[in-house]
């Protein structure tokens, strides 16, 4: 749209709201609510988001039901195929059958194309949210916007989700890549297998959905550091979000240009990744069912896989079921708080947990207005990432309660991170799933969906409200703590 057109439009919008209905100097007067079907508004959007993974959730499990797609005679069971599928398409992985010994050649593909689907389809509704959202402001507001990502083509939809295809397929290709020569070459896989495992892996890993095509994930390969940094690529990558993956591409050597956005992301990853290591071997480096046997820098290698798998992917290359109840407690936080917006990593983000801890370091130090590396955050953006906590740790607690009322043997600590890899679509599992009831699994896919759904959906509800109060209520303050 020309710039003036755009001024005018403002203009126009300006004074109508002046006037009420009477539209000045006979301009057509456009209604407050429109009728048209085809209007991009928050409660279509989530609709068609909803809409479009429910097909593919419907036609992935009728996929999987069929004979062909099972090792073995007759079909698989609705239950598996429906948590396998929403699994899939979560890029969660967790399971209640084992992938490779259970589903064929052409099962696998299918919970393969559905992780494909699930994790560009959520970059790309992300993506295209905010490009729908940046729509209903203001010039002003799209400006500034348009400066503070530091993108000129953000208006570009066709552009942007281009872009979200070439990241996604070259950073596949190439980790897939490395995964098959390292298959091939040291562990003697024919041509074809070792393509296929290298493919299988590469999309897993970049769409954080933790499939593995190993019973054991890839525990096989726990002091194999080109097969766990390269997974570590792939998933870091997805994790980061095509936002900060697309700014690093172009400005990664002015980081002053670089938006609040990549700033938080990028110090989240550089403080989360060793501070997991550090904890994770520090608990688990005397167990011997666990990091115990191996050699120190393997003690490291896997303590640095683990904690980055945990905040958003399902791979796992020591035992989960057995370390420390201390371990499985830390691996929660770091699941809870995920990786990066806009990406396909899980969790509550990256960003909502940096800017709480930010609001609390200024309400401790006295602050006048919150700053965030350099920035000063939006009382908005204050509100969302509470109201996203907030509704989060509700819906762990409840689910929580409601598991143990199911399982009351099985112990809060085993349910609590079921429930929490779940709604943070990680897939670690300590050995539980399979054994839970129809209805506990049923609980799982619940959580599963909306770890995937709802933070989207609720961010585009809270960031496209169609109009605010025109009034405040008398300020009060009660006593807190």
């Amino acid at each position: 749209m020309p710039l003036e057109e755009a001024l005018f439009r403002a203009r126009v919008r300006r004074l109508t709201r002046r006037y009420g209905a009477r539209s000045p100097r006979g301009l057509p007067r456009r209604s407050r609510r429109s009728s048209d079907p085809r209007e991009v508004t928050p409660a279509r959007t989530a609709q068609l988001i909803i809409g479009g993974f429910a097909l593919a959730l419907v036609t992935g499990t009728g996929l999987l039901m069929l004979p062909g797609a099972r090792v073995g005679p007759g079909g698989a069971s609705f239950m598996e195929a429906f948590f396998t599928a929403t699994s899939a398409i979560c890029v969660t992985g967790l399971i209640v059958v084992d992938t490779p010994t259970y589903w064929t050649p052409f099962g696998q593909g299918v919970v393969l194309a559905l992780i494909q689907i699930g994790g560009f389809g959520v970059m790309s509704f992300a993506t295209v949210l905010g490009i729908l959202l940046a729509r209903r402001l203001g010039l002003t507001a799209r400006i500034m916007s348009s400066t503070e990502t530091k993108n000129p083509g953000y208006g570009d939809m066709r552009r942007v989700l281009l872009r979200i295809l070439a990241t996604t397929l070259v950073i596949e290709a190439a980790v897939a890549l490395a995964l098959s020569l390292r298959f091939a070459g040291h562990y003697g896989y024919g041509p074809a297998q070792a393509a296929w495992h290298g493919v299988f892996h590469a999309v897993s890993a970049f769409n954080n959905a933790g499939f593995a095509l190993y019973t054991l994930s890839i525990m096989d390969f726990a002091t194999d550091p080109w097969i766990n940094l390269s997974i570590v690529v792939a998933v870091v990558s997805g994790g980061l979000g095509f936002p900060v993956l697309y700014q690093l591409r172009r400005e990664w050597r002015r980081p002053r240009r670089w938006s609040m956005n990549t700033r938080v992301v990028l110090f989240g990853t550089a403080v989360l990744l060793p501070l997991g290591t550090v904890f994770l071997c520090a608990v688990e480096w005397s167990n011997p069912a666990t990091l115990g046997p191996m050699r120190a820098d393997e003690k490291v290698l896997a303590g640095f896989f683990q904690s980055v798998i945990a905040r958003t992917a399902g791979f796992n290359s020591i035992d989960i079921a057995a370390m420390h109840p201390v371990s499985w407690l830390g691996l929660d936080l770091l699941m809870l708080i995920g990786g990066g917006p806009a990406g396909t990593a899980g969790g509550l983000k990256i960003t909502t947990f940096v800017v709480l801890g930010f609001i609390a370091y200024t309400e401790i130090t006295g602050g006048a207005a919150v700053n965030v590396l350099g920035r000063r955050l939006s009382r908005s953006v204050q509100r969302q990432a509470i109201t996203v906590v907030v509704l989060a740790l509700g819906a762990v607690t409840t689910a929580t309660m409601v598991l143990m009322l199911m399982h009351e043997d099985l112990g809060l600590d085993r349910i609590l991170f079921e429930v929490i890899s779940a709604f943070a679509t990680v897939g670690l599992s300590t050995g539980i799933t399979a054994a839970l009831s129809p209805a506990g699994q049923g609980v799982l896919i619940v959580l599963m969906v909306l770890g995937r759904l709802g933070p989207i959906t609720v961010a585009t509800a809270m960031a496209a409200r169609p109009r605010r109060a025109l009034y405040e209520l008398p300020k009060e303050r009660p006593l807190i703590g």
